[in-house]
């Protein structure tokens, strides 16, 4: 009986474990297989790919299995390029293709996709997937490709449209839209596909204004000389796999080759911007600012209206002239609420020509907001206004800076024997010579020189009333302490040319290839000092008009944006140490150049 007993309480928990068991799975759900990783499939289409002597506006194209089409406007690419974008779009197993324009006649037209097309479910892409047809008897084949960088900094340049001309005039990519088209990958690589024998002018276009021509403010890229696409028959290894790691066999077939394939685009902008006046601001009573759009060649010309200034200003101009601060010393002018005045300057029209433009405007003086719950008390006296003086004195002072002093407004005067530049030693003060150097024409920045010792400790004191402004206010008394760097905080990097180039200039950069200084090439080598340990990259150029900068290109005059180099390796800068390299700026490909950690797609750094 009790034998009876335990079986039945061993069934029970048996059938309850099954039940829990049962429960759980049912839970879960089915798991459905393993998930499909196989892109969709083309199982026929209408008309077929390849087709000849076709003129319907509408192309269907059926799937083995449910597909979408992803960004059609963005990643679809038409050769011959369309006025109005056809409609495409992916319903169930079919994609169709619906055409706004009228096909041309004996044209071949090319559908690239791209990696538009993809299985609704898990998102699988058929990967460069190409249509073609031709309106006449036989359907074109050649192709021409290549690669796109940036011609600065060398990052491949996605979503440019590339095209051909069968023109051989200029002008025409000024005027017309080019005859066939690709674009480039997330790689900078394009593929003109379904080309005729002829010979071409070929340019690359940041085609914003979406004409498939240029447009100013576009960015540009050209060859120098016409191509021609051809065809050659070569041998060439195909290797067949068991697996993702082990080869089966290498066999050796013979193939098509489209040439040329190699092309070489190095993208840039023009350095030309148009130029108009932006705005005024007027932001404290002693000066106003005029802004511009861009550099400036020269001053505008100034004809006050409700003022006369006898010539009582001084003019803060940058190095571009696009940011001007007029500083006005007459209390007269300065105490009128609203200054008008005419201002002459050149001015771009819709060609980029400068021609003399003159404008009326008012420059409003803006007063603080008054908060009328906050009581003023009569009794209180006003506050002391002190000329002020800012430094970039610090506690860890570079051992190559000089002190920099910058005033809020025009100096008039100034009393160097009230001002003392002092070493520290021990616990006292060693007064040293005073070496002081105006910088800027409006006197608003100055320097004190010295030869700085590692690890001293310096003062700078400027005693009261010994500076005043142009409004007569004087400084309070001011000392700016700083501490000079140790020599074992910084390193040195020496590069030397493995074949000197006087127009070689380099450039270092930090590991986000941001520019940080720049020297010209040196035979015996180019030695950046001072430098904080850490990672560094290397770039150079050809300074061909020797005027110290990268200059770029231009598209009118069919000037190539000058050479860019980069170092391919990665210095890594340790303290109290000198880094020594020999570059050779040619014996690595310039594809191949760029370190991989500082290459990326350049259009997306742009935000293009």
């Amino acid at each position: 009986m009790e034998i009876k007993k335990l079986a039945i309480k061993i069934l029970a928990v048996i059938f309850i474990g099954f039940v829990v068991y049962a429960c759980a799975n049912k839970a879960q759900g089915p798991t459905g297989g393993p998930k499909d990783e196989t892109p969709p499939r083309v199982m026929r289409s209408t008309p077929v790919n390849g087709a000849i002597n076709f003129h319907k506006k509408e192309i269907q194209i059926i799937f083995d299995e449910n597909v979408t089409v992803e960004k059609p406007n963005e990643t679809i690419v038409i050769s011959p390029p369309q006025a109005n974008q056809p409609d495409v779009k992916g319903n169930a197993k079919v994609v169709t293709v619906v055409f706004e324009d009228a096909l041309k006649d004996s044209t071949t037209y090319t559908i690239n996709f791209g990696n538009s097309i993809v299985d609704l479910n898990e998102k699988n892409e058929l990967k460069n997937y190409r249509f073609a047809f031709s309106t006449g008897n036989e359907i074109d084949t050649l192709q021409v490709s290549g690669t796109l960088i940036n011609a600065e900094d060398l990052n491949p340049m996605s979503g440019i449209i590339v095209g051909i001309y069968a023109e051989n005039n200029d002008s025409v990519f000024f005027k017309k839209p080019f005859l066939r088209i690709g674009k480039t990958d997330e790689n900078g690589k394009f593929t003109i596909d379904n080309c005729k024998p002829d010979k071409y002018r070929i340019y690359a276009l940041g085609d914003v204004s979406k004409d498939y021509f240029y447009q100013p403010g576009e960015t540009v890229a050209f060859i120098d000389s016409l191509i021609s696409p051809t065809a050659i028959v070569e041998q060439k290894q195909d290797t067949v796999w068991k697996d993702s790691i082990t080869v089966d066999t290498v066999r050796t077939i013979m193939a098509v080759r489209y040439l040329p394939d190699n092309l070489l685009f190095k993208l840039f902008k023009e350095n030309k911007k148009r130029q108009y006046f932006v705005k005024s601001e007027r932001k404290q009573a002693q000066s106003f600012q005029l802004f511009f759009n861009t550099t400036a060649a020269q001053l505008p010309v100034i004809k006050p209206l409700n003022f006369d200034w006898n010539n009582k200003v001084l003019i803060q101009k940058n190095a571009t002239l696009d940011t001007l601060t007029y500083w006005l010393k007459d209390s007269s002018v300065y105490k009128i609420d609203t200054l008008s005045m005419t201002i002459n300057y050149q001015k771009s029209d819709s060609l980029f020509h400068l021609v003399p433009q003159t404008d009326t405007i008012q420059v409003f003086m803006r007063k603080a907001k008054v908060n009328p719950r906050v009581k003023v008390r009569k009794t209180e006296r006003p506050e002391t206004v002190y000329y002020k003086i800012n430094s970039n004195a610090s506690s860890v002072f570079d051992i190559y800076n000089p002190l920099i002093l910058t005033f809020d407004a025009p100096l008039d005067t100034a009393n160097l024997t009230k001002m003392k530049l002092q070493l520290k030693v021990d616990s006292t003060y060693k007064t040293l010579p005073l070496k002081w150097r105006q910088i800027d024409s409006t006197r608003m920045l100055y320097a004190i020189d010295h030869k700085w010792e590692p690890e001293k400790s310096y003062e700078f004191h400027i005693d009261s009333a010994s500076i005043a402004s142009i409004y007569n206010l004087k400084n309070n008394t001011t000392k700016f302490d700083f501490k000079i760097k140790s020599l074992d905080e910084y390193s040195t990097l020496k590069i030397i040319p493995a074949t000197f180039d006087s127009l070689l200039v380099f450039q270092l950069l930090d590991d986000k290839d941001k520019l940080l200084a720049y020297k010209k090439a040196v035979a015996k080598g180019t030695v950046f000092e001072y430098l904080k340990p850490g990672t560094y990259y290397l770039r150079g150029f050809r300074d061909i008009n020797r005027n110290g900068k990268w200059d770029t290109g231009d598209i009118s005059e069919r000037r190539q944006p000058e050479e860019m180099f980069y170092y391919s390796k990665k210095m890594t800068l340790r303290a109290n140490w000198e880094f020594e390299e020999t570059w050779d700026v040619t014996a690595v490909p310039l594809l191949e150049q760029k370190p991989t950690e500082l290459k990326k797609d350049g259009s997306k750094k742009q935000g293009n």
